[in-house]
């Protein structure tokens, strides 16, 4: 998210694949589907609410309160004005089809706009091993078909901000056009997105490409065909439109016409040259082809940039740009039109990163124009705006720039910019981690106005996940994420506060916790300059950086012992090393190759254990030495993940492998001396434990596998014997193959890590968070009443609850008066209510049943004035609980 991600591999941290994606042999056609037994789940995100690069919007045209965002990994979506959210379009993308859930450009048809349209695919190099799609649906994106390509598309390739590529004929909508990259040219389809085939008639496929010399043909792929926009004043209902306007990747030749519905193309005579064209947005009404250029593709980079209009009756050029080109050092690319008063326009800075984005506007067509903010006297700003993000308060990153830098920033990576075309008060942007809008836009008009900018991202998930962690006790998830670093979740279904900071990662690589004490978690991950590496004593509220040992590059994996009194660590760039305490004096580990993947035995605090290259390691000193296991015939290549599980010493899970080697689920009892392949697994690439089956002893094992033919989420409640799988078709994410774990809590509820798609996670019938039984609040209790964090005017507190007589509760009440101004904002794991000062916490559905010499916990934020003391007393039932 910062500006420094564009100097090293940032694509990788957008992508999440480069470090676990799945094998390109994996593409191959899956085998015939056997009978799998499954089950009914009930399937949400643990909410972070954006996290990712939004690279277009899209309203429909004729029909109000319409409209689809689509993101480079993470699918696409459609708006829903009842509750302000964005509903999720692609789940059911599967693990063959991984690449579909990239999205390089979205269409809503405005003659019928119950179609909809998504060109898909992630990558043009070998990354993706399949070719791109056009996905078409005639129910607002309930349901798709589609249609193959001959060739990739790239929806998180160098350029993605760029288009809109795909567009719907105006006046004939079973006529659509598709940009194509990599030289492929300009696409047709006359039967509604059906069929495809090449405008053989048009010139120029495009030359531009970021890097030639990049070997991995991620940056030195020509970005191609880029945008297509057609004229609506020249056709009529039922007819093809005669002039349409294409952008190209070409810095000489970048705006294409054709006069006569396509049948030939010809050079926009007198065109700006130097530039790229990223953007076209035409005014029908008043005659204006409005086009946004850079001096590269994006959506990173871009030093310099203009912004043209073109008469398309005069074929008149003017050089409309709010700066002169002296004073760029971005690029523009947003550029959106008002439909209710068309000679007004905006457009974006996009690649100004320091101090902030920037936002034009233009009342008269782009003859002049504000900004939304300026400098009164540098480096103080004057904003146009103000910003509310308390519905995703982490978008401050914790931070506390120094001015000319705000927090939170207006934003970055701004390609994409639209005005509702039936609103001109509502607007929304495009960031590199959110969607944000306005729906007071027309007040930036008037003098000394100011409108209103907040998220209007939720529903939209859009993070990769890399690992996940459910403790027994405290934070009911713990998170490692791409680009945002990761969360400690108290709540699901509530937007954290902030994700993991002292340092803030780029990504999050790794994380784990000490298994008999979940207070001590240790991550890891990428940092620009820092420590690659930290500790927190609080369950991750608060955390502290470690030291690295020379030569560390990047996270890698990460260990807890099982007391939190040792790590062991494998980053990159350095070998493996164990430290006792918090990491101040690192040594280096023996015996074991470096880039092993490192896990911790769950009872012994001593022993250790890692995987490289087939081979099993495991180490009983802390990890000082480690020694090769004598096992055989596990997968040979690196694309393993393999887990201890809790409370069985020695009892190992691994899963991985390649479709050209072992590749399965293997089980050891023995420490890893031997292990088992399990026969009734095809492929696993993750396990997980949670909470055992109510009659059964062992833990349910959950896995992203494909068993009996199927690829799944899978759960077994007797030790991998017999699979269930809780997932279904409509429920797929893409690849879901980086991590994978149950809740030790709650009995059937598992988290499941996706790349694009956030932390997903589903219950069972009978097993998710909900209005329990009546409760009845009898028996000794004993409270523990902790300020976790204040801050002026807020303060969060968790509140443990003992059951401390002899009998169990099904349900429990707890009741207690502040003895201050104190009131409850939020409250996770437990419904509340107050009146005055008198609260009432009772149980969700799934924490009513509480043994007794048990505890029940959960937290809540409030606000203070005055005083902030802990409550005198609390009772249940009438009766006082002990204070702890």
């Amino acid at each position: 998210m910062r500006r420094t991600r564009i100097l090293a591999v940032l694509l990788a941290l957008a992508a999440g694949l480069l470090t676990g994606g799945p094998p390109a042999a994996l593409a191959a056609g899956a085998p015939a589907a056997a009978a799998v037994a499954a089950d009914s789940y009930t399937w949400k995100n643990a909410r972070v609410d954006g996290g990712g690069f939004v690279p277009g919007i899209v309203f429909n045209r004729s029909e109000k309160d319409l409209a689809y965002a689509r993101t480079d990994i993470g699918g696409a979506y459609r708006w829903e004005e009842g509750t302000k959210s964005w509903t999720p379009l692609l789940d059911h993308v599967g693990w063959d089809d991984w690449g579909h859930t990239g999205v390089v450009s979205v269409a809503s048809d405005s003659v019928d706009p119950d179609r909809v349209y998504a060109a898909v695919g992630t990558y043009t190099n070998d990354w993706d091993p399949g070719n791109g799609a056009v996905l078409r649906s005639a129910d607002r994106g309930a349901t798709w078909e589609k249609a193959d390509l001959p060739f990739k598309l790239g929806g998180n390739m160098p350029g993605r901000g760029m288009g809109e590529r795909l567009a719907v004929d105006p006046h004939d909508n079973d006529v659509l056009y598709l940009g194509a990259p990599s030289g492929n040219g300009l696409w047709r389809s006359t039967d509604a997105g059906v069929t495809w085939s090449e405008v053989t008639a048009f010139p120029n496929p495009g030359d531009y490409v970021q890097d030639p010399t990049d070997t991995s043909g991620y940056a030195s792929d020509s970005q191609g065909v880029v945008w297509v926009t057609f004229d609506e004043s020249t056709g009529t209902a039922g007819t093809r439109t005669k002039t349409v306007y294409v952008g190209v990747a070409d810095k000489e030749n970048a705006v294409y016409r054709s006069t006569d519905a396509g049948a030939t193309w010809e050079r926009v005579a007198g065109q700006p040259t130097g530039y790229l064209a990223h953007k076209g947005v035409l005014d029908a009404e008043n005659g204006y082809l409005y086009l946004a250029y850079s001096d590269t593709g994006g959506p990173y980079d871009g030093g310099k940039g203009r912004l043209y209009r073109y008469a398309t009756v005069t074929g008149t050029w003017t050089d409309i740009s709010p700066v002169a080109e002296a004073d760029t050092y971005f690029g523009f690319s947003g550029l959106t039109v008002d439909r209710q008063n068309p000679g007004t326009v905006m457009a974006t800075a996009y690649s100004s990163w320091w101090p902030d984005t920037q936002i034009y506007r233009s009342t008269d067509s782009g003859a002049t124009w504000t900004q939304a903010w300026e400098y009164t006297s540098y480096p103080t700003r004057e904003n146009r705006y103000t910003m509310d993000v308390s519905s995703s308060p982490w978008l401050t990153w914790g931070a506390n720039p120094s001015p000319p830098e705000q927090t939170p920033k207006l934003g970055w990576m701004t390609e994409a910019l639209e005005i509702d075309p039936f609103d001109s008060d509502r607007m929304m942007y495009g960031t590199g981690a959110t969607i944000y809008g306005t729906e007071n836009l027309t007040n930036w008009d008037d003098e000394g106005g100011e409108f209103a900018i907040e998220p209007m991202v939720r529903g939209l998930e859009e993070t990769a996940v890399n690992d996940l962690a459910a403790p027994p006790s405290g934070s009911p998830l713990l998170s490692a994420l791409g680009d945002i670093g990761g969360f400690r979740h108290t709540s699901l279904t509530e937007v954290p506060s902030m994700m993991f900071t002292s340092p803030n990662f780029t990504s999050t690589t790794s994380l784990d916790f000490a298994e008999t004490d979940p207070d001590v978690v240790v991550r890891a991950g990428n940092l620009d300059t820092g420590p690659h590496i930290a500790f927190s004593t609080d369950n991750g509220a608060t955390w502290f950086g470690g030291t690295d040992p020379a030569g560390v590059s990047g996270g890698g994996t990460v260990a807890a012992g099982a007391d939190g009194s040792r790590f062991v660590w494998s980053p990159q760039g350095a070998g493996v090393h164990h430290t006792t305490g918090f990491g101040t004096s690192w040594q280096p580990s023996s015996g074991i190759p470096a880039g092993a993947v490192v896990e911790s035995d769950r009872v012994d605090p001593h022993t250790f254990y890692g995987f490289k290259s087939g081979k099993f390691y495991v180490s009983t000193d802390g990890g000082a030495t480690f020694t090769a296991s004598a096992a055989t015939g596990l997968p040979a290549g690196d694309s393993v993940r393999f887990k201890a599980l809790p409370g069985g010493e020695g009892d190992i899970w691994l899963a991985g492998g390649a479709a050209d080697g072992p590749y399965g689920l293997w089980h050891s009892t023995d420490g890893g001396a031997s292990f088992t392949k399990l026969p009734n697994v095809d492929e696993a690439d993750t396990i997980g434990f949670g909470k055992a089956a109510p009659g059964a002893s062992y833990q349910t094992l959950y896995t992203s596998a494909e068993i009996a033919g199927v690829r799944g989420i899978f759960r077994s409640t007797d030790q991998g014997a017999t699979w269930t799988r809780v997932n279904d078709d409509a429920h797929q994410w893409g690849w879901t193959g980086a991590a994978i774990t149950g809740d030790p809590r709650v009995y059937g509820r598992v988290y499941v890590a996706t790349n694009g798609r956030g932390i997903v996670y589903g219950d069972t019938a009978g097993t998710g968070p909900g209005p329990g039984p009546d409760p009845e609040p009898t028996g000794a209790c004993a409270v523990a009443y902790t300020v976790t964090n204040q801050w002026a005017g807020g303060f969060q507190a968790d509140v443990r609850l003992t059951n401390t007589g002899t009998s169990a509760w099904t349900g429990w009440s707890l009741d207690w008066s502040f003895t201050g101004s104190q009131r409850v904002t939020q409250m996770w794991n437990a419904g509340y209510s107050q009146s005055g000062a008198t609260v009432t916490a009772e149980n969700v559905g799934w924490n009513g049943k509480v043994a007794p010499g048990a505890s029940v916990s959960f937290g809540f934020t409030g606000s203070w004035s005055g005083t902030n003391a802990a409550p005198a007393s609390f009772e249940m039932g009438g009766e006082a609980c002990e204070q702890a």
